[in-house]
């Protein structure tokens, strides 16, 4: 069971992000169960970051100053990176 908590979910995956997660940018944002589609990974196999770009039900009840602190930062708002424990393959 342990090996199915660390293996590396393929690209095309469809992920909801656990309800603990907060944007690793502005960690007054939570993205507890933002839904969206992992796009690519980086990192070691056994520890894999994701880019995830969120579906449209999330972008749509996004927060909307979310996603005006991305522009300002010149951050992408319709993606995020998160680590393998911060998201699970979405049912």
């Amino acid at each position: 069971m342990a090996a199915e908590k660390t293996a590396k979910l393929p690209v095309g995956t469809r992920v909801v992000v656990n309800d603990d997660v907060t944007s690793p940018d502005f960690p007054d944002v939570s993205f507890a169960g933002w839904t969206g589609t992992i796009v690519e990974y980086l990192g070691k196999k056994a520890d894999p970051r994701y880019i995830v770009e969120w579906d449209a039900e999330t972008l749509s009840g996004m927060p909307a100053d979310y996603a005006s602190r991305c522009e300002e930062q010149q951050l992408f708002a319709a993606m995020a990176c998160l680590e393998r424990d911060q998201v699970a393959a979405a049912g």
